[in-house]
């Protein structure tokens, strides 16, 4: 599946409440989400209004290693 080229890290940080982490704060441009289950994990995004591929790509694969299952299944959850 191909990467959404303009998802905004307000965007994205919606769509990963299916994984759930919510916001847990703000500082400047960049914003902290914090997942509980199954153990406590950080993710930091820019709160940019398009985000990089590159960006994007790497926090989908931090998501992906930390829930234990295969990037495809993090973006067909999130995108498809």
């Amino acid at each position: 599946m191909k990467l959404p080229r303009d998802l905004s890290g307000r965007e994205l940080a919606a769509a990963l409440r299916v994984f759930g982490y919510e916001i847990s704060r703000q500082s400047g441009s960049h914003i902290r989400l914090t997942a509980n289950l199954p153990v406590q994990h950080h993710l930091t995004i820019p709160d940019h209004a398009s985000l990089r591929v590159g960006t994007l790509n790497a926090v989908i694969g931090e998501v992906a290693a930390h829930l234990g299952v295969d990037r495809a299944e993090v973006l067909r959850r999130l995108f498809g």
